[in-house]
């Protein structure tokens, strides 16, 4: 008898396009059948927001389940295991999304001060969350401005959404503020899931991928050894911390690319390669192209990363 496969956790990286606050996800694309061919749970590098148009099924939400059903509406952090199945005997569900990055939108609000934006972060990102419109009205009304203007793209829409989502981000501080006192969210955020055994270490990657990382820091903000550290990761991941450095480095390149003008020698050393000959390796490892092939090819500007869901697996 063959050994069972360990469980794994998918990053999908997703994008924010140039000179916009969200990233939204929606039309008849977003009917599907969700979860069916999917056997792991998968993590975001950005804020998840769903809205529930039509359809019923399961979220599961770091290993816990939840019915849910239209009108509903969930709230992902980043870096938090999550997976939708929709109802096999229902057919298709229809989910529309917004991903945006609560760093940035955080140290807009607070520009000078650094303890508040970190305050509010941490109470934002503490838990997922799933409910229903008529629970919380101004945050759903909030959601669905935001979705038809980015679905409208009238003039001026920017603006409207920049407006929208400080706001949206105001909404999510008093729910989460009003779910702290919950000893089933302080449950959920501290179940025992691999990813968030090692989530510190994440973190620290997402803010010093600039820097040289060494496994033995990482290791140290989860209060691991570096041994224990490395399995654990790797069991989660399926990826070495190494190459999660580098993959993370890897995306934050494309960025540059798509963005700037600056030489390959530049980008590599932007995002924390020692050499040019390192970063051209990673990304071929990574991407199967070179970083000159990524960058003058136009198809990947725009829904490149929408459409690669990049798992965070050894040999695909």
């Amino acid at each position: 008898m063959g050994k069972k496969k360990k469980d794994t956790i998918e990053l999908r990286f997703y994008e924010v396009p140039q000179n916009e606050y969200v990233l939204a996800l929606l039309g008849e694309d977003w009917i599907r059948d969700y979860g069916h061919d999917e056997v792991n749970l998968h993590f975001h590098n950005l804020m998840e927001i769903g809205f529930c148009r039509n359809g019923t099924g399961e979220l599961i939400l770091n290993e816990k389940r939840y019915p849910y059903q239209p009108a509903m509406v969930s709230v992902i952090p980043y870096n938090y295991p999550h997976l939708t199945i929709s109802s096999a005997g229902d057919g298709p569900s229809f989910w529309e999304y917004i991903f945006f990055d609560p760093v940035q939108i955080i140290a807009e609000m607070y520009p000078a001060d650094l303890l508040y934006q970190r305050e509010v972060l941490e109470k934002i990102n503490r838990a997922a969350v799933l409910i229903h419109e008529w629970e919380n009205r101004n945050l759903t009304l909030l959601i669905k401005m935001i979705m038809e203007e980015m679905r409208g793209r009238h003039p001026h829409y920017n603006d409207c959404v920049r407006g929208m989502i400080f706001t949206l981000m105001a909404e999510l501080l008093r729910l989460a503020e009003s779910r702290l006192g919950d000893a089933g969210a302080k449950a959920e955020e501290h179940k025992g899931t691999g990813v968030f055994q090692i989530a510190p270490a994440i973190e620290y990657v997402r803010l010093q991928y600039t820097h040289l990382i060494k496994v033995e820091e990482l290791a140290k903000t989860c209060h691991m050894s570096e041994t224990h550290f490395r399995r654990v990761f790797e069991a989660c991941m399926n990826m070495s911390p190494v190459d999660y450095i580098n993959f993370v480095r890897i995306q934050k390149s494309c960025d540059l690319m798509k963005k700037s003008n600056d030489s390959m020698d530049m980008i590599a050393q932007k995002v924390g390669f020692s050499t040019t000959s390192t970063f051209n390796r990673n990304f071929k490892k990574f991407l199967n192209t070179s970083p000159y092939q990524w960058k003058i090819n136009p198809e990947n500007y725009e829904r490149k990363l929408l459409d690669y869901n990049i798992s965070a697996r050894k040999g695909w």
